[in-house]
């Protein structure tokens, strides 16, 4: 019985735990050929081991399916072509890009470092750009001689919406939606469909091991945890949870989705609106600055502060 993505190539970033596994076993169980690209560092991107990516692909060979492990950094320019090579000389073409590695560097903007800030940045949004530049250089070149596009789904986060403490890591995260963005308008002409994910799920990024200690405690307690107390449910959790409309996005099905984003969690999908104005004022030439004072209460009605100041 054929499956949907027979034929099909994929690279999966960060696909050696968490929701990049579970992406790479949704799509090997559907027929695609697999890179599992996973560096192997830890959660803040320090160190380097082969072991998630050959587990991951050890899973894949093991349930009848076709997989090769990658270990490139993908904040590494160079690093990012040789992947994109690998699917290449592998398996002769590559047709889905999903964009998924990623690290944390937590600290409060006040405290954050440089390097704190670069490195994150590095990972999350110039990983995305490295691995789509070369995937998109080949796409292209593949849709002057055949007509077939590809499909790329990068990973964004709520986070990016606003989250205390991850200035780095939201401010990566929301550039993800604008390259998702523009991409998609750059790449449409070629066949090449461009899509990004808010995931919700519980990882070693997001149940760090205090959080993880704090569950345990309220547990025993048999109190609400953290997790629970932030109004979700644990078990809506589950990684594998997300994989699905990932894979969605890069069927035939989804051949009018570009350039959108959505929630993706156990149960839960979602398509976020794009920004729009919502309210304006206007007149012939400039605003002074009376004028303003006057007239944006008209504008900003009903906006509350969202962290006011402590009393």
């Amino acid at each position: 019985m054929a499956k949907i993505f027979d034929g099909k190539v994929a690279i999966v970033t960060g696909g050696g735990r968490g929701i990049g596994r579970a992406e790479c076993l949704l799509f090997a169980q559907e027929g695609a050929k697999v890179v599992v690209n996973d560096f192997g560092g830890e959660a803040d991107g320090t160190g380097a081991a082969k072991g998630p990516a050959d587990e991951v692909v050890a899973e894949i060979k093991k349930m009848g399916g076709e997989a090769v492990a990658n270990y490139e950094d993908v904040s590494s320019f160079q690093g990012a072509e040789r992947l994109i090579k690998q699917a290449l000389d592998t398996y002769g073409q590559l047709d889905i890009l999903i964009n998924n590695a990623g690290i944390l560097r937590d600290r409060m903007v006040f405290n954050m470092t440089e390097e704190e800030w670069d490195r994150v940045m590095a990972v999350h949004l110039k990983g995305h750009f490295n691995c789509t530049k070369f995937a998109c250089l080949y796409w292209r070149e593949r849709w002057k001689r055949e007509q077939k596009g590809g499909c790329i789904v990068n990973t964004s986060s709520e986070a990016g919406l606003g989250n205390m403490g991850q200035a780095n890591y939201s401010a990566a995260k929301e550039g993800i939606v604008g390259l998702t963005r523009t991409v998609a308008l750059d790449m449409g002409r070629y066949g090449v469909r461009v899509n990004c994910i808010r995931p919700r799920a519980a990882t070693r990024l997001t149940v760090t091991p205090e959080l993880k200690a704090a569950m345990e405690k309220a547990r025993a307690a048999g109190i609400p945890g953290p997790i629970e107390e932030a109004g979700f449910d644990i078990t809506a959790l589950d990684p594998a949870g997300v994989a699905p409309i990932v894979a969605w996005l890069c069927t035939d099905a989804a051949a009018n989705v570009n350039g959108r984003t959505f929630l993706a969690c156990t149960g839960t999908v979602g398509l976020y609106s794009e920004p729009v104005i919502i309210r304006s004022i206007h007149k012939e030439g400039n605003f002074t600055l009376d004028e303003l004072s006057k007239l944006m209460p008209t504008v900003t009605a009903g906006l509350v502060n969202p962290a006011p100041p402590r009393l």
